[in-house]
């Protein structure tokens, strides 16, 4: 008996230094700390800033451009092989013109002779100023460097509708932070629940190996007395080490569901978390939601996000059809050595269309039928939460009913306990008669408070379906 109040002393201790929470603490710890919620958060942030990115689309795209060119041979004018055409017509053309001032003069042509001596004298005048080379338009190698711009004008609504898949990629994400925030919070409470049955449990406990000791005690007595044979005070010391087994395994389950606690909490998973309060029932008046309870749900309205999202998806599927137009221009910071051909600064329009992509028309398609799918997943999505609602309620009221008729069986088992207990008192009866009145509170009480454990945890499901688990610490203050 001294090792369990040791024990019970030394858990004591251990709690009452540490800070005691109730349910609406560990609510409020795990919306500041817990790890999945964070994660669902920092999602959402980086979502934000890409539907920032999206609305800027519209900008120009100013790029800053260089490149060092090396050519296998510079880039030249063949002017050789014009050089006969060139000179023939140079020379004819002289001739013409000496002819047609000397017949606006005289009225006659110039003679055949004249005539030939100027287109000599012409084609040797011509041929030798005409260059026997092949003139450069730029250096071998040569470096550009310039700014160019791109500022799209119409893109088949590609634009808006990216934009329009980023703020519905945010309003999912958004979801998914009220969705874990919510599984979250049920679990915590599931968990808190399931600590108070442990108090209980401990509590319940206590008070019996205390009564087994106190029967030990009278048995050590009646053996000594000879009014006892030493075969029953054996099977009381039996019955009183399984009590305190069974004590320190409460204990020690305890232990591990603090750990678990402090995870969902994002506590330190050693963080001494102290819960002292013991699962008590009050019956609670189930009360039918009005309206369509099912669309206040984030399980819900995430699967009404992917419907928005998939509509948006084929919009930019179609999208691709259609022609890109962009205002392009450029302008050389770095002319030196540039080609002739290139010039300092240009400004113009670009079309970009695609004719034939035989991806098109299959994404489409896909699209539309992933439509069909989303639409489908929110309507199961919306049925599967009313079947949840109607079982948890159901299971709420069968528990409510299985604690109307454990109540009086656990009253009626503690008073039979009582009544054998003051009997031994009177040697009128054995403590073998206690151990079994024990044994007997003991599995009835242990069905209470089981029943209690099931009803909160139905409970805490019902409340959860409809998409408020943190209402569940109104009923088990």
């Amino acid at each position: 008996m001294r090792n369990i109040y040791f024990l019970f002393f030394l858990f004591s201790y251990i709690s009452t230094s540490a800070q005691v929470v109730n349910l609406e603490d560990c609510f409020r710890l795990a919306a500041a700390e817990n790890l999945t919620v964070q994660q669902a958060q920092t999602a959402l942030k980086a979502g934000e800033y890409n539907l920032q990115a999206e609305k800027k689309s519209y900008l120009p795209k100013v790029d800053l451009l260089s490149s060092y060119t090396y050519l296998s041979s510079p880039l030249t004018i063949n002017l050789q092989e014009a050089r006969n055409g060139i000179i023939e017509g140079s020379s004819q053309q002289s001739v013409h013109a000496a002819n047609e001032v000397f017949k606006e003069i005289t009225g006659n042509d110039l003679s055949q002779s004249v005539q030939d001596r100027i287109y000599k004298t012409s084609s040797t005048i011509i041929g030798g100023l005409y260059p026997d080379y092949n003139p450069q338009l730029s250096q071998r190698s040569y470096f550009m460097a310039g700014l160019g711009v791109r500022q799209p004008i119409w893109l088949g609504n590609k634009l808006d509708a990216a934009k329009n898949i980023a703020a519905a990629t945010v309003s999912t994400q958004r979801i998914n932070v009220d969705v874990a925030q919510k599984e979250v919070n049920f679990l915590i409470a599931s968990q808190y629940i399931r600590i108070l049955y442990l108090n209980t449990m401990l509590t319940k406990q206590e008070a019996i190996v205390e009564a087994l000791d106190k029967n030990k005690s009278y048995a050590d007595e009646m053996v000594k007395n000879d009014v006892l044979p030493p075969y029953q005070r054996s099977w009381t010391n039996v019955v009183l080490t399984q009590a305190k087994t069974h004590y320190n395994n409460l204990l020690l389950e305890k232990k591990n569901a603090i750990p678990e606690l402090n995870k969902l909490m994002g506590q330190a998973l050693d963080a001494e978390t102290n819960i002292i309060d013991t699962l008590h029932y009050v019956g609670t008046d189930m009360v039918a939601p009005e309206g369509d309870f099912w669309v206040k749900n984030p399980i819900y309205q995430l699967a009404s996000s992917k419907s928005d999202y998939a509509k948006t998806s084929e919009k930019i599927s179609k999208s691709f059809s259609l022609p890109n137009i962009f205002a392009v221009g450029n302008y050389n910071l770095y002319q030196r050595d540039l080609p002739v051909t290139i010039p300092d600064w240009f400004v113009g329009l670009e079309m970009q269309w695609t004719l034939f992509n035989g991806q098109t028309r299959k994404r489409t398609q896909a699209a539309k039928e992933l439509i069909q799918e989303s639409d489908l997943a929110q309507k199961n999505t919306g049925q599967s939460l009313q079947v949840q609602l109607m079982v948890a309620k159901n299971k709420v009221a069968a528990l409510q009913n299985d604690l109307k008729s454990l109540e009086p069986a656990k009253m009626e088992a503690i008073t039979t306990t009582q009544l054998i207990q003051k009997r031994m008192e009177n040697q009128l009866s054995s403590p073998k008669d206690v151990n079994d009145a024990l044994l007997v509170e003991v599995e009835i009480e242990k069905a209470y408070a089981t029943a209690v454990l099931g009803y909160y945890l139905a409970l805490a499901e019902y409340y959860n379906i409809l998409g408020s688990p943190m209402e569940i610490a109104k009923h088990i203050r």
